[in-house]
């Protein structure tokens, strides 16, 4: 391939570049497997439905003249050959798996405008340097197979092959065996593969871009998390017999710690969030004294110490509730996810990108997973975030303007082929 338009006029260009209807276009193709009646994608991994949408994007890719490859973890890889195939790729993408009510863009915007990315690319007649591939990382939502973040972690070495491709949803039926049955159980191996720089773009699933009036969001980082399963357990008793001060009620105890999760996220600003998402009691008859409540929290922070400092706090107010009402407790962890500060590099070059482009940006931290997370771990990462309306995100009415997937696409455009020109990030 002949580079029929130069680098420089096109990275000068304060033109976005990107076909903004094809990108919409492909999102809405895309949506179209697994939609709900209320406009939404249920679209959970492995599924026959996972299997259409797969094919699809391969087929697109592949159109595009893309070689794909496919990993044992059922990660799908399109690279774009560049001009000198031993450099490392300067990859982007996210996921196709979606909640079981979700929207049309988490995930599925950064796969799709990796594509549109690559479609531009041949548009345009350039070839870049580095070898451009975009990725679709296996069950990134955990909805049916846990963990979340299942494929860019096997990649990354975080998570064991064979571990992870037993893991079962609650029919009993396993990733390995559903990556067989819908035919994405590939041979590429799935770790040592080489990472120049990635790029993932996506909504911002918050509200903070929309409140400020801005177009993009420049990732700087994603806060740690720390979940854990609280189990409170006193004795269920009569509702009338029993007098107030001679009770081992666990659900008064579990609203201590709800409102204690809740007041030191406050107290921890900024980049703190706490939860209480599920709560569960037993024996939940309304003239029971509520025996046992099963709880989770979910503490986040952008700095390691003061999540420490959330937690140990947490954990001093279980132990004082559980003293001042008579309760046993066991407070068992299940997640763990150090606070990530992403590559400076690719920082600035969402920056720059957005700058060149005239859009307005400001300078943001993801208070969720995201696949760049582990991918991190392989290479210099960073995200490009786009406003979503209302922040709405794992809902079906999960909407985003194609003005701004468009900005964000151009972004993105600008950071991989600068990248992939060999101003490697470092």
């Amino acid at each position: 391939m002949n580079t029929s338009v130069d680098l420089s006029q096109v990275l000068n260009s304060n033109a976005p570049l990107i076909n903004r209807d094809r990108l919409w276009q492909s999102l809405m193709d895309l949506a179209r497997l697994g939609a709900t009646p209320k406009g939404g994608v249920c679209r959970l991994a492995l599924t026959d439905l996972d299997r259409e949408a797969r094919d699809l994007f391969v087929q697109w890719c592949e159109a595009a003249g893309a070689s794909v490859s496919v990993d044992a973890i059922g990660n799908i890889f399109a690279r774009r050959a560049g001009r000198n195939p031993d450099l490392p790729p300067v990859m982007t993408g996210s996921h196709i798996d979606t909640q079981p009510t979700g929207g049309k863009f988490d995930g599925c915007y950064g796969v799709m405008a990796g594509l549109e990315v690559i479609r531009t690319l041949n548009d345009l007649n350039i070839q870049t340097q580095a070898p451009i591939e975009v990725v679709v990382w296996t069950n990134e939502e955990g909805s049916r197979f846990p963990p979340c973040m299942m494929g860019s972690g096997v990649f990354a070495g975080k998570f064991d092959l064979q571990d992870t491709l037993d893991k079962q949803d609650d029919q009993g039926l396993s990733v390995g065996s559903e990556l067989q049955r819908i035919g994405y159980a590939g041979p590429r191996a799935v770790l040592g593969h080489p990472v120049g720089a990635y790029f993932e773009a996506h909504i911002e699933q918050g509200p903070v871009l929309e409140d400020q009036a801005t177009t993009i969001g420049v990732v700087m980082g994603c806060l740690g998390q720390k979940w854990f399963d609280l189990t409170l357990t006193g004795v269920e008793a009569h509702a009338g017999p029993t007098p107030m001060h001679l009770r081992k009620d666990a659900l008064v105890g579990a609203a201590q710690v709800v409102s204690a999760v809740n007041r030191i996220a406050h107290e921890q600003q900024p980049h703190a969030c706490g939860t209480v998402g599920c709560l569960s009691l037993h024996p939940g008859s309304r003239n029971v004294i509520p025996g046992q409540v099963h709880m989770t929290i979910d503490l986040r922070h952008l700095h390691a110490d003061k999540l420490q400092a959330m937690v140990d706090e947490v954990r001093e107010v279980i132990e004082a509730t559980a003293t001042q009402h008579g309760l046993a407790f066991e407070l068992t962890p299940t997640a763990d996810f150090a606070p990530l500060d992403f590559h400076l590099a690719c920082i600035n070059a969402v920056r720059d990108g957005a700058s060149a482009l005239g859009l307005s940006h400001m300078d943001i931290v993801s208070g969720a997973g995201h696949d760049a997370i582990f991918v991190a771990e392989r290479g210099p990462t960073g995200m490009i975030f786009v406003p979503c309306e209302g922040g709405i995100s794992h809902n079906e009415i999960e909407n985003a303007a194609p003005d701004d997937l468009a900005a964000g696409c151009a972004v993105l455009l600008r950071a991989m082929i600068n990248a992939a020109q060999g101003e490697k990030a470092a």
